[in-house]
């Protein structure tokens, strides 16, 4: 419950509202408190008896948005509780199976006021603002929402309003002013200068009460930052940055204590009387905030059973035969109400058809009028109202218009996908990601860590590796776990997306910024700390393993892990944008991996992989690194010997003879053979172990290029992945 019963507010009669119906005076946002009287600026008055008036506001016909749905209907059909596979055969028809989560819910909601939708849980609030926020496939619901009597386009919907998710998601290490600064530079064009930017987001941290907080970060499990309120009133912040004319918050107050979510819905209110038409879900409101309600819906079971302003409650239950008792919250009354009426036979059916007769009644409509206004139409089209409202400083964000004085002009307003062109989102999504990697290092020394453990690890037991038969079967090994260790080191990159989805899903669900963008910042703020671990890899392996190829065999070596982590790195990147779990994630990684490595070229080479299975050789991440370490060492000089004489009878019977005996047995070979070798004469040089382990397709050049083309690639399908799994609608 948000706040209690206990308030002492007053709940406006039936003869104060009809009393206040007869104002007449033109004044500008009039807040009469708990009155909620919204009188429209209209210069009619003649103020200086001469024709012209004083005052600062400007003469033009009055901008109303009306956002009106009538009889939405949105159902989902039920899994079935059978494996039966042909229709019926449970006993239920399709139309059994469909649980409607709305049944012809009509209403509107206007500029300069708060509509609130009311109900248990599962009444269907949050479906029906999902519903009104075009987040449902339209197929898939019934009905129509319109604004200003024009059908609502899904993709102007997204440019001229701003959907607060229930969650408060956001970065934890980024500061209030930070968070609503980063904000603005998505929202708001590239036209409007740093200053104005900065000095909106001063304006908006002064409107939402957070100048205490500005410099605080917000917070979590591990870090101490905002307290719930003020991050709440962060998420409002971020969305309404750009002034947006519609509004949407999927239960704002939830979690919050009295005293939060009254502030939650002040902050609301003034939005609402900026010039917004603001509707938000709430679950239990205390007396304060139905104070500062315009509007309310009550749902039950998908069905309305009140709509109306607050001050009608006590009229609508007197009628009902349920009088409210003096003292009590209305709408607790109503909701308690209305549980009870779920928990009998009949449910809320009585309720329901009550209202709709309700509505009907004159009575009824004048204590609305009273308490809200009169319900006079929007005299301007949904272009012309849109014009003039970013002519007065309103939607700052995707509208290219002309100057306030040129209406004409301003009324052909054309609306833009996005508010800024790719480079300037991805300059700030890039800013905000290294800004979050340097006040998290502990993420990249555990990192950093691990990787020079492995290292140096390998170093101490791969120590100077001698070029005989033994030293390059090690090599082959030391190869084969450095290079499958850049990637299974790669993993920690899972968790980074997975952390982000939701923050990426309520960014671009109203067009923050592209989908390339993102793919691109991920990418570079990804490679910096990538080139860290790179050098400090190769430098402590390198030498210490005694490899070949010198200065530049060493650059090569720090290119090939570099590209690998990369390659690594670009995998476990797509993976998160197709895995929903970090556990699942981990599994899937390393079982790939594994696979991968299994189809290197190590265990089996080339030539013996079985055909069925030669296509999992060359789709394997690690066979391309492997194969370029491998031609880096034995191909930097093809002479080299690592062979000689006697030591061709190494793990053989052979080798346990004396070393007398084995030369005697070479020279008989070598007189036998008719072939001039003795026990200084090289067996097998670089040339013939590359022949031997099939590594022979292309050169290490070609193989580093196919390590850095496959992390492209994995970014392109990460990409797709975005494009396909973040509709942000329900189907």
């Amino acid at each position: 419950m948000e706040g209690s019963a206990g308030d002492k507010s007053d709940v406006a009669t039936v003869d104060q509202l009809r009393s206040r119906g007869s104002v007449s005076t033109a004044t500008s946002g009039v807040d009469t408190s708990r009155d909620h009287v919204l009188v429209d600026v209209q210069a009619t008055a003649d103020e200086n008896g001469d024709g012209s008036t004083t005052g600062d506001f400007i003469c033009r016909p009055a901008i109303h948005f009306v956002l009106a749905f009538h009889d939405l209907t949105y159902s989902v059909k039920r899994p079935r509780r059978s494996f039966n596979r042909s229709r019926g055969d449970d006993g239920t028809t399709d139309a059994a199976r469909r649980n409607t989560l709305l049944d012809g819910i009509s209403g509107e909601a206007r500029e300069g006021e708060i509509m609130a939708v009311l109900g248990a849980s599962g009444a269907g609030k949050s479906t029906l603002i999902d519903a009104l926020a075009s987040r449902i496939q339209r197929e898939s619901l019934r009905g129509a929402v319109t604004l200003n009597g024009d059908a609502l386009d899904s993709r102007l919907l997204r440019v001229i309003s701003a959907y607060v998710m229930q969650d408060d998601l956001l970065y934890p290490m980024l500061t209030v002013a930070e968070t609503l600064m980063y904000s603005a530079e998505f929202r708001l064009p590239r036209s409007l200068s740093a200053s104005k930017k900065r000095s909106r987001v001063q304006a908006l941290i002064d409107q939402l009460g957070l100048r205490a907080a500005a410099n605080t970060i917000i917070g979590d499990e591990g870090h101490r930052g905002v307290s719930g309120g003020e991050r709440r009133r962060v998420s409002i912040g971020i969305d309404i940055i750009h002034d947006p004319i519609i509004l949407f918050l999927d239960e704002p107050t939830s979690g919050l204590d009295s005293t939060s979510a009254f502030m939650v819905v002040k902050v609301l209110q003034r939005i609402a009387q900026s010039g917004s038409v603001v509707i938000m879900s709430i679950h239990q409101p205390s007396y304060r905030i139905l104070g500062l309600l315009d509007r309310l819906l009550f749902l039950s079971k998908g069905r309305t059973v009140y709509y109306g302003p607050p001050a009608s409650l006590p009229l609508f239950f007197s009628e009902l035969g349920k009088p409210i008792p003096d003292g009590e919250n209305p709408a607790e009354f109503a909701l308690d109400h209305i549980r009870e009426l779920e928990g009998t036979h009949a449910r809320t059916e009585d309720l329901v058809q009550f209202s709709k007769s309700w509505q009907d009644k004159p009575l009824s409509r004048a204590v609305s009028a009273a308490s809200t206004g009169p319900l006079d139409r929007p005299s301007l089209s949904l272009k012309e109202a849109i014009s003039l409202s970013v002519a007065r400083g309103k939607l700052v964000s995707g509208m290219s218009t002309a100057s306030a004085a040129d209406t004409e002009v301003a009324a052909t307003t054309e609306v833009s996908t996005y508010a800024n062109p790719w480079w300037v989102e991805l300059w700030v999504l890039t800013r905000r990601g290294f800004t979050n990697t340097r006040r998290t290092p502990e993420l990249f020394l555990i990192r950093f860590g691990a990787v020079v453990v492995t290292a140096f690890i390998l170093a101490t037991i791969f120590w100077r590796l001698d070029n005989t038969p033994k030293g390059v079967n090690e090599r082959f090994s030391f190869f084969a776990i450095a290079m499958s260790t850049m990637f299974y080191t790669s993993a920690d990159a899972l968790p980074v997306f997975l952390i982000e989805r939701y923050i990426f899903l309520r960014e671009t669900a109203h067009n923050a910024y592209r989908r390339s963008s993102y793919t691109l910042s991920n990418a570079i703020v990804s490679f910096p700390p990538l080139v860290f671990l790179s050098v400090a890899f190769a430098a402590i392996t390198f030498f210490a393993v005694g490899l070949a190829g010198g200065a530049g065999g060493f650059f090569f070596f720090v290119l090939i892990v570099l590209a690998s982590f990369w390659a690594g790195s670009g995998f476990v990147t797509f993976l998160s944008g197709v895995v929903p779990h970090v556990i699942i994630g981990y599994t899937v990684v390393v079982a790939v991996l594994a696979y991968f490595l299994l189809f290197s070229g190590f265990f089996v080479t080339r030539d013996r992989i079985p055909n069925y299975w030669i296509w999992f050789h060359y789709v394997s991440l690690i066979k391309y690194p492997y194969e370029a370490v491998m031609q880096n060492e034995f191909g930097a000089d093809p002479g080299k010997c690592f062979m000689r004489g006697v030591q061709m009878f190494d793990g053989t019977p052979m080798g346990k003879l004396p070393v007398a005996t084995q030369v005697t047995v070479l020279n008989a070979m070598s007189k036998s053979m008719r072939i001039d070798f003795n026990s200084t004469s090289c067996i097998t040089t670089g040339t013939d172990i590359l022949a031997k382990q099939a590594v022979d397709q292309l050169g290490k050049w070609g193989c580093l290029w196919a390590t850095v083309a496959w992390g492209f690639l994995f970014r392109i399908l990460f990409y797709l992945t975005l494009l396909l799994s973040s509709s942000n609608k329900r189907s």
